[in-house]
């Protein structure tokens, strides 16, 4: 009976220590490596700028892994889900309500550029060309939706009626609408693509340069430099003040990568730091 008793502690002691052992591990596994990182971006400028952003950082020890994304939702799945250490995509009101719908626990730490909105069309050249009845194209996710309507209402083709309780702007808060105008929900990243079948259309910038348009000379009416949407890059919340997201900070607003930016998109992007 002893012997039993001494057996059964020794096996607790011993399931304690290896608990103690695996949690310890766990813990330090969570902390992201001083020297690699795996980084979410769409394609486009966001690929174009993560590229030189990793060769600046390659020469501080900082070794980037970039996979490309095609739209605005998997980013933030994959990072959420371990598949990435970091994304580069989004703005913060789409943050903040990604968070929101999924329930994921993420974090902006540092902003990166700013990709002014324009309107498109294959079919005018004016905005103030366009036609009643004309059928406008408008991203489907609740936050460019609402960035999309309010640049068509400061282009004067709609005004819109605030809305106080919160909820994010859609065409049922549109109070005028001299032209009947009638807006289709798309993919944002499907948009360029469907073009051809509407006479205008809203267009997010890295989605516009991907499909060849150069904004600053397409745009039949852009968003200003004073535009609120800037992009940032996120990590999980565990991560916010590992070293390597700030040795990553340190390379994207650098000198080096200001330039590229600016010579490379010739105001069509914004460096905003």
């Amino acid at each position: 009976m002893k012997k039993g008793k001494l057996f059964l502690s020794i096996a607790m002691i011993l399931t304690s220590f290896l608990s103690g052992c695996g949690q310890q591990s766990s813990g330090e596994s969570n902390k992201l490596s001083d020297n690699k990182l795996v980084i979410g971006v769409t394609a486009g400028p966001h690929e174009q700028i993560m590229e030189k952003v990793k060769e600046v950082a390659k020469k501080d020890g900082l070794d980037i892994e970039i996979k490309v994304f095609n739209d605005y939702v998997m980013p933030n799945i994959a990072l959420s889900e371990k598949e990435l250490d970091a994304n580069s995509f989004q703005t913060k009101p789409y943050l903040e309500q990604f968070k929101k719908d999924r329930h994921l626990d993420l974090v902006d730490v540092f902003n990166t550029v700013t990709f002014p909105m324009g309107i498109y069309s294959n079919k005018i050249k004016n905005i103030k060309d366009i036609p009643n009845g004309a059928k406008l194209g408008v991203p489907n996710d609740p936050v460019n939706e609402e960035r999309a309507l309010q640049l068509f209402e400061k282009a004067g083709v709609i005004k819109m009626k605030q809305d106080n309780t919160g909820n994010h702007l859609t065409p049922k808060n549109i109070v005028e609408n001299p032209k009947n105008v009638q807006f289709v929900e798309l993919e944002a990243s499907q948009i360029p693509r469907q073009l051809d079948e509407l006479t205008a259309a809203a267009i997010n910038t890295n989605f516009a340069i991907e499909h060849g348009f150069l904004p600053s000379r397409d745009a039949i009416f852009m968003e200003g430099k004073d535009s609120p949407y800037v992009n940032l890059v996120a990590v999980r919340t565990e991560n916010k003040n590992d070293p390597v997201i700030k040795k990553l900070e340190k390379a994207y607003h650098s000198p080096e990568v200001k330039a590229f930016i600016e010579k490379q998109f010739k105001g069509s992007v914004i460096p905003s730091w």
